[in-house]
């Protein structure tokens, strides 16, 4: 064996590896593999009872004014502004004012509905 053929071999190898450790990369960080609690927008009742709802746990509702707060975070990067838009299920000042900011104005009877409707 020459210089050159195992130079060949050990570059050859070198992608194997690589390309194996990407495949293998991929596979532990594909979603399947995450646990659930890590996914996003994974709504529970628990953190239905953390922001002080006490209605009907309805999660399509829940997720629709989760949205709103999340888009609000999105809009201005503020860090405290997720949690203090869902305080309160959805009812204080920073949850209007979210509306407001995402220009969501004509919706807000209906959002009023579903914050009754989570709350009651």
């Amino acid at each position: 064996m020459n210089y050159r053929s195992s130079r060949r071999i050990s570059t050859q190898a070198v992608w194997v590896y690589i390309t194996f450790a990407v495949i293998l990369q991929e596979i532990a960080t594909s979603p399947a593999n995450r646990s659930p609690a890590l996914l996003p927008h994974h709504f529970t009742k628990r953190s239905f009872f953390d922001i002080q709802c006490k209605g009907v746990y309805d999660k399509s509702i829940f997720a629709k004014l989760d949205s709103i707060c999340e888009d609000c975070y999105n809009l201005f990067r503020e860090p405290q502004l997720h949690n203090l838009c869902r305080s309160e299920c959805f009812s204080t000042k920073y949850f209007v004012g979210c509306v407001e900011s995402l220009l969501l104005n004509e919706e807000m009877p209906k959002y009023r509905k579903m914050i009754e409707y989570l709350s009651k």
